[in-house]
């Protein structure tokens, strides 16, 4: 077994893979339209999904906005310079809720941003 996807509901999926495919780099993999259902599906990441997990952002037509909720905590990503990719990401408009850190009780450096819909994005820090 392999992990596949994780799929977030976005509020509107334009903004929202211009965010995925811009500031964090990824590319947009597929899209679907389902009519019938009343959604478009579009997948992003950094790889083909025949050897990577991506990111499945799903719309569905007739809903405007999401409650987040408290269940899912976030996405994350790995980066070879958190400051570096903080000050990029920043400059490009992501706002960085999170500012780079020690995360708590532990040494790992961490932030997060947030996403056009809200979703929280971990960045983590290679360790070197």
């Amino acid at each position: 077994m392999r992990l596949l996807h994780t799929m977030i509901r976005v509020n509107d999926l334009e903004e929202s893979i211009a965010f995925y495919t811009g500031p964090l780099g990824m590319r947009l993999l597929r899209r679907s339209e389902h009519p019938e259902g009343r959604f478009t599906l579009a997948f992003v990441g950094y790889g083909d999904e025949a050897s990577n997990a991506v990111v499945e952002l799903t719309w569905n037509w007739d809903t405007t906005s999401y409650d987040l909720g408290n269940g899912f905590g976030h996405l994350a990503l790995g980066v070879d310079d958190i400051h570096a990719t903080c000050e990029r990401l920043r400059s490009a408009g992501v706002k960085i809720v999170r500012e780079p850190g020690p995360m708590k009780h532990g040494t790992t450096v961490i932030a997060f941003v947030e996403d056009p819909s809200g979703w929280r994005i971990e960045l983590i820090q290679a360790r070197r």
